[in-house]
């Protein structure tokens, strides 16, 4: 299962508490993969942040707040606050993916808990280097790679191919080349494993 998502966006981090699980119940692993909604949904698709957009952003503020009390998560960053930049997370963790792929998706985990669970600011590069070390990344040789541009380039290239494969926002799965999109898609698409397709 292909897993999209941005680290700023609620809905990703819903899913990525829930998709592992769902893929292991299925007999499939997760490929976890971020992406920049600043990307697709602004720039790609001329849209507004959803935040930022009438009636469709009070909406979704609702929906996540509803989301999070079925769930019993409680968040430290409100949705629809002005969203740290995720261009430290996003290509800590494609540098991560090429060099440390054992331990890539532990920091991202670790980012999406320290943005919304503890309400930190994952534009802060310093604390994305010392997320990554604490998980077993090399400090220095991420340092490194945002330095010589090879983190950003990763990143830039993880999302073209996320654009060329329809992704448009967050969360966004794709399964057997079938994609679903959002969080509450989770249900259908294990419906959709279950009956081998339709």
């Amino acid at each position: 299962i292909e897993f999209h998502f941005d680290f700023i966006s609620p809905f990703g981090f819903f899913a990525s508490l829930r998709i592992d699980e769902i893929g292991a119940r299925h007999g499939y692993a997760t490929d976890w993969q971020s992406m920049l909604v600043g990307i697709s949904v602004l720039k790609v698709m001329g849209l507004k942040a959803i935040p930022a957009t009438p009636l469709k952003g009070e909406y979704a503020r609702n929906d996540a707040e509803r989301y999070c009390r079925r769930h019993g998560i409680e968040l430290a960053r409100p949705f629809g606050e002005t969203p740290a930049n995720p261009l430290p997370a996003g290509r800590s963790f494609h540098w991560a993916r090429k060099h440390a792929p054992e331990q890539a998706k532990a920091l991202a985990k670790a980012i999406f808990a320290a943005y919304w669970l503890e309400g930190r600011d994952i534009g802060s590069l310093d604390l994305v280097l010392d997320l990554a070390g604490h998980h077993g990344i090399d400090r220095s040789a991420l340092a490194e790679g945002h330095a010589s541009g090879e983190a950003s380039d990763l990143l830039r290239g993880a999302v073209d191919r996320s654009l060329e494969k329809g992704v448009f926002g967050s969360p966004f799965f794709i399964v057997e080349g079938e994609p679903f999109f959002g969080v509450e898609k989770l249900e259908l698409m294990e419906e959709w494993i279950e009956a081998g397709g339709w």
